[in-house]
């Protein structure tokens, strides 16, 4: 980033994000046994696999922006998923995704496997073990059940909601209030503005459906901006 090799960084990100996807999209299942801290990239693994099987005591989150960035492999992706699939006729869909966009944009970390799951980094079906020692016997049997239960290979999602100017413009007032509040500095602000427009869809003019290709894409471009940022170098 310092030498501005932005091909190469680019291409970093490519190949993170397809090893993500690679992940999702296995024909076998694939679980993750998270025990002790699994920040960043290992939250985004997990993230992507069929199921994950958490030692109690986990530390589990997406930490990016404390670094001046946002999460690059897929997690600004898979929370903005997530809360596509929490909306409910009737609901306030933007309360739903907030809850999702605070988590990423407060770098939010779960202190116990319980909390992971209150944050919906666990999802209802994800187990939890109490003794490490059984950790990785517990995920090999997960595994077992998925493909004896007759398991079969995910396919990408097309039909992700996203709210595109509605929300930004919603986040964008939460956020500038932030600011104006002095509870979040200028360069804390331009990276939730970034993380907002990758969770609205960017600048669409009515709710939406899209890809996680879609999303993907605009994740790996705002990661490569704020990688030129100089506030995010001295971070």
């Amino acid at each position: 980033a310092v030498d501005q090799e932005f091909d190469e960084i680019d291409l970093m990100i490519r190949t993170f994000q397809n090893t993500m996807t690679k992940a999702r999209f296995s024909s076998v299942p694939v679980i993750s046994a998270p025990s002790g801290m699994a920040l960043g990239g290992g939250c985004e693994l997990s993230l992507h696999c069929d199921a994950i099987q958490a030692h109690a005591e986990s530390y589990i989150g997406l930490v990016e922006v404390g670094v001046g960035l946002i999460p690059g492999g897929g997690g600004t992706k898979e929370f903005t998923l997530r809360a596509s699939d929490e909306y409910e006729n009737g609901d306030p869909e933007l309360n739903t995704l907030q809850k999702y966009f605070m988590n990423i944009a407060t770098a939010k970390v779960a202190t116990s496997a319980e909390e992971a799951r209150a944050m919906n980094v666990l999802r209802p079906s994800d187990r939890i073990t109490l003794n490490r020692r059984r950790l990785i016997a517990d995920a090999k049997q997960r595994a077992i059940d998925l493909d004896e239960s007759g398991y079969t290979q995910p396919t990408e999602r097309k039909d992700i909601k996203v709210q595109g100017q509605t929300g930004l413009a919603m986040f964008g007032a939460g956020v500038e209030g932030m600011k104006r509040g002095m509870y979040a500095s200028e360069h804390d602000a331009k990276i939730a503005h970034k993380i907002s427009w990758v969770m609205n869809g960017g600048d669409l003019s009515a709710p939406t459906h899209v890809s996680e290709q879609y999303l993907l894409d605009l994740e790996r471009e705002a990661f490569l901006s704020l990688c030129g940022e100089p506030k995010t170098l001295e971070r």
